[in-house]
């Protein structure tokens, strides 16, 4: 059983009066070199936040962009692990041992925080790692002993993974949170505290706002020190299990009756009034999906598809409600207007729909009680294992096609917005059309902090580099030099050239589609036809690089090469 706790609120004024008795305002930080924090979200929709076109209250993060930079054209992996180790090393996924989900960040690479940390940065981090081999127990996904071990029921010795992979043992001086990828987020399976199980949590928990708790602590901790500090806030939400506090579902409750079509029409017109946006080139496409579309379903179908998206929104709501303490921590203890605050995902709304218990998908709750996962439910619960699936991650993601996983920018362009006022010139609530990448992550800290790059790390070679610096951006000014950007994941793959963009869905045989994404943002129109040369000259492009970085080449990936393989880009 879960232990017994305060009542949540008492908690919490307890916990900040403790903390705050500590905490007192240090001096600013050695040199000027500011504070850096980093929050991602987990499959969160380009469109979910307020200040992207969203309907869901997010009235701090929007406050966020409109004292600081949104980024209209920033990229990320398409999935969970290989974002996150692009994001931590300035390289590659496949250049540091994620190429796929639940594998072991390798040492090809250093993580930010290894590397500030020997520059002199105090780190912390809370949330989610997913950069850990994650095997079941008993070698089969789901089997009785495997599915014990992920209900809390049994083998509470069993590491979750190999500890020497975790966040303490990459760099981190603090780490709270998840080591595997999906939890039930009113009990969480593989939740540490260092390299220490958290075996029992209070009976009122919720993952979001235990990281925001954590958070806010370390931030008070670190700032009682006269050294700058490096926070990495990495939420599981709002990816599934659709699970929320009930007074959050509330305020959405009916929001979405009108259907996903109605909803993504109208995050678009609000896009287009807020400068997001151009229809003219960026048209919006047909809206995608699987399974039956709104006019298809009865009246009970439509009332269950609204009430997820309604919890959709409550996560991603609560997590708002939770950098607004963040922001509130860090203006308090006198650390605010020197943090580079940096806010954006993982990828994009996700279409999964997975009606199948084990590996990552619990059976029953710790008590026993089982966990339902098909049918018309009332989602939101530690019982119910609820999905947005296709439509609402298609409109999500609004005013792109596709969704997770997948190379088109539904799938891999997110929302970025940095605030910094002691670096960052740029107009406060000016939107920048520069092409960036989280591999830039790493060069921008490493820039901002004043610390170098090294050949090698720990005694073993690191790789070069991937990342640029987005210091120019903060100055509203533009990067350095001309670049390209690869993607690949389980088959998807792309590259952005410039204007033009090269990209292939998933799945056996999936041919190159050629879009000119300076005027077909929503890649709409595929000119792969009209312009050989250049779906040839890229193609050799991807491929050089895939080679380079050791991604999968897919069959058929070079047809294209092989039919002219001394192409040159056509103008």
């Amino acid at each position: 059983m879960k232990t017994r706790a305060l009542p949540r609120r008492l908690a919490l004024l307890l916990a900040a009066a403790t903390l705050g008795a500590g905490a007192a305002r240090a001096e600013p930080p050695a040199g000027g070199r500011p504070d850096i924090v980093v929050i991602m979200l987990d499959d969160l929709g380009y469109s979910d936040f307020g200040c992207y076109g969203g309907e869901i209250r997010t009235p701090n993060v929007d406050r966020i962009a409109a004292e600081g930079v949104r980024f209209s054209r920033f990229y990320n992996a398409s999935r969970c692990c290989p974002t996150r180790a692009a994001m931590l090393t300035g390289l590659y996924p496949h250049q540091v041992g994620l190429a796929r989900n639940g594998r072991d960040l390798s040492r090809d690479g250093a993580t930010i925080a290894e590397l500030l940390r020997a520059g002199g940065y105090q780190t912390a981090m809370a949330g989610k790692w997913h950069l850990s081999e994650t095997r079941p127990a008993g070698g089969k996904d789901d089997g009785p002993e495997h599915l014990a071990w992920l209900n809390h029921q049994a083998d509470f010795d069993r590491p979750f993974a190999d500890p020497a992979t975790y966040p303490i043992n990459r760099g981190f001086d603090r780490h709270y949170g998840s080591i595997w990828g999906v939890i039930d987020h009113f009990d969480p399976f593989s939740l540490v505290d260092g390299v220490t199980p958290v075996r029992d949590v209070p009976d009122d928990f919720y993952m979001t706002d235990a990281i925001t708790a954590k958070s806010v602590e370390s931030i008070r901790a670190m700032a009682a020190q006269n050294r700058p500090f490096f926070l990495y806030v990495a939420h599981n939400a709002p990816h599934w299990p659709l699970h929320a506090r009930p007074e959050d579902i509330a305020r959405y409750r009916g929001r979405y009756d009108k259907g996903w079509h109605a909803l993504r029409e109208e995050r678009y017109r609000r896009q287009v009034a807020l400068g997001l946006v151009d229809p003219a080139k960026a048209p919006l496409p047909p809206l995608m999906g699987n399974g039956p579309d709104w006019d298809q379903l009865d009246d009970a179908g439509r009332a269950h598809e609204s009430a997820l998206m309604a919890v959709h929104a409550a996560m991603v709501d609560r997590v708002d409600q939770g950098i607004g303490q963040i922001v509130d921590a860090l203006r308090e203890t006198g650390r605010l207007d020197n943090t580079l605050l940096m806010v954006l995902a993982d990828n994009g709304a996700s279409p999964e729909r997975y009606m199948r218990v084990g590996f990552d998908r619990s059976s029953q709750t710790r008590e026993g009680r089982p966990i339902r996962y098909a049918g018309r439910f009332e989602p939101g619960s530690e019982t119910t294992w609820g999905y947005i699936g296709s439509y609402w991650a298609n409109a999500a993601n609004t005013p792109f096609r596709f969704w997770k996983v997948e190379a088109f920018d539904g799938g891999c362009r997110t929302p970025m917005i940095v605030r910094w006022p002691a670096g960052v010139s740029a107009a406060p609530g000016s939107t920048t059309g520069q092409l960036g990448h989280v591999v830039d992550l790493m060069p921008t800290c490493l820039d901002v902090s004043g610390v170098s790059y090294p050949p090698e790390y720990a005694g073993h070679p690191i790789r070069p580099l991937e990342g640029k610096s987005l210091s120019a951006t903060f100055r509203g000014g533009k990067l350095d030099g001309d670049r390209a950007l690869y993607f690949e994941h389980e088959g998807g793959r792309a590259v952005i050239d410039g204007d033009w963009k090269l990209v292939a869905q998933r799945g056996k045989g999936r041919a190159w589609e050629l879009y000119h994404v300076s005027e077909d943002a929503t890649e709409t129109r595929n000119l792969a036809a009209q312009h050989p040369d250049r779906v040839a000259a890229m193609t050799q492009a991807w491929l050089d690089w895939a080679r380079r970085v050791g991604a999968e080449i897919p069959a058929g990936a070079d047809l294209q090469k092989r039919r002219n393989p001394t192409a040159s880009p056509s103008s």
